[in-house]
Protein backbone atom coordinates (compact mmCIF):
# COMPACT_ATOMS: atom_id res chain seq x y z
CA UNK A 1 0.00 0.00 0.00
CA UNK A 2 2.82 2.39 0.83
CA UNK A 3 4.54 1.82 -2.50
CA UNK A 4 1.26 2.32 -4.32
CA UNK A 5 0.81 5.67 -2.57
CA UNK A 6 4.35 6.82 -3.31
CA UNK A 7 4.13 5.62 -6.90
CA UNK A 8 0.83 7.36 -7.46
CA UNK A 9 2.13 10.63 -6.03
CA UNK A 10 5.19 10.45 -8.27
CA UNK A 11 3.07 9.66 -11.32
CA UNK A 12 0.70 12.50 -10.45
CA UNK A 13 3.58 14.92 -10.06
CA UNK A 14 5.10 13.84 -13.38
CA UNK A 15 1.73 14.24 -15.07
CA UNK A 16 1.12 17.67 -13.56
CA UNK A 17 4.64 18.85 -14.38
CA UNK A 18 4.19 17.74 -17.99
CA UNK A 19 0.82 19.48 -18.20
CA UNK A 20 2.21 22.66 -16.64
CA UNK A 21 5.13 22.62 -19.05
CA UNK A 22 3.15 21.93 -22.24
CA UNK A 23 -0.10 23.79 -21.48
CA UNK A 24 1.11 26.68 -19.36
CA UNK A 25 -0.95 29.23 -21.29
CA UNK A 26 -4.23 27.37 -20.66
CA UNK A 27 -3.74 26.44 -17.00
CA UNK A 28 -4.00 28.48 -13.79
CA UNK A 29 -1.02 29.17 -11.52
CA UNK A 30 1.78 26.61 -11.69
CA UNK A 31 1.54 25.88 -7.97
CA UNK A 32 -2.12 24.93 -8.32
CA UNK A 33 -1.35 22.55 -11.16
CA UNK A 34 1.62 20.96 -9.39
CA UNK A 35 -0.50 20.32 -6.29
CA UNK A 36 -3.60 19.07 -8.12
CA UNK A 37 -1.77 16.24 -9.91
CA UNK A 38 -0.36 14.40 -6.89
CA UNK A 39 -3.47 14.99 -4.77
CA UNK A 40 -5.70 13.68 -7.55
CA UNK A 41 -3.44 10.69 -8.08
CA UNK A 42 -3.42 9.90 -4.37
CA UNK A 43 -7.21 10.10 -4.26
CA UNK A 44 -7.42 7.93 -7.38
CA UNK A 45 -5.12 5.34 -5.85
CA UNK A 46 -7.21 5.30 -2.68
CA UNK A 47 -10.43 4.96 -4.66
CA UNK A 48 -9.09 2.20 -6.91
CA UNK A 49 -7.45 0.31 -4.04
CA UNK A 50 -10.70 0.47 -2.08
CA UNK A 51 -12.68 -0.87 -5.05
CA UNK A 52 -10.28 -3.63 -6.12
CA UNK A 53 -8.57 -4.56 -2.87
CA UNK A 54 -4.92 -5.48 -2.33
CA UNK A 55 -2.85 -7.21 -4.97
CA UNK A 56 -3.74 -5.02 -7.94
CA UNK A 57 -0.80 -2.64 -8.02
CA UNK A 58 -0.83 -1.83 -11.74
CA UNK A 59 -4.58 -1.31 -11.79
CA UNK A 60 -4.30 0.96 -8.75
CA UNK A 61 -1.61 3.05 -10.42
CA UNK A 62 -3.68 3.20 -13.60
CA UNK A 63 -6.68 4.43 -11.60
CA UNK A 64 -4.46 7.04 -9.97
CA UNK A 65 -3.30 8.35 -13.34
CA UNK A 66 -6.86 8.44 -14.69
CA UNK A 67 -8.22 10.46 -11.74
CA UNK A 68 -5.23 12.84 -11.83
CA UNK A 69 -5.75 13.37 -15.56
CA UNK A 70 -9.43 14.10 -15.06
CA UNK A 71 -8.73 16.62 -12.32
CA UNK A 72 -6.05 18.34 -14.38
CA UNK A 73 -8.38 18.50 -17.36
CA UNK A 74 -10.90 20.35 -15.21
CA UNK A 75 -8.33 23.12 -14.73
CA UNK A 76 -7.96 23.76 -18.47
CA UNK A 77 -9.32 26.95 -19.95
CA UNK A 78 -10.50 27.23 -23.57
CA UNK A 79 -7.73 27.75 -26.12
CA UNK A 80 -9.13 30.89 -27.67
CA UNK A 81 -11.96 33.29 -27.26
CA UNK A 82 -15.39 31.82 -27.60
CA UNK A 83 -17.18 33.14 -30.66
CA UNK A 84 -20.75 34.12 -30.17
CA UNK A 85 -23.13 34.75 -32.99
CA UNK A 86 -24.74 38.15 -33.24
CA UNK A 87 -28.18 36.67 -33.85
Amino acid sequence: MFLEAVGSVLLGFALSWTAAHRLSDRLPARRTVLVTGPVGALFGAFLTHSALGPGHVLATLFGAVVVATVLLSLLLRPAGRLRRSAA
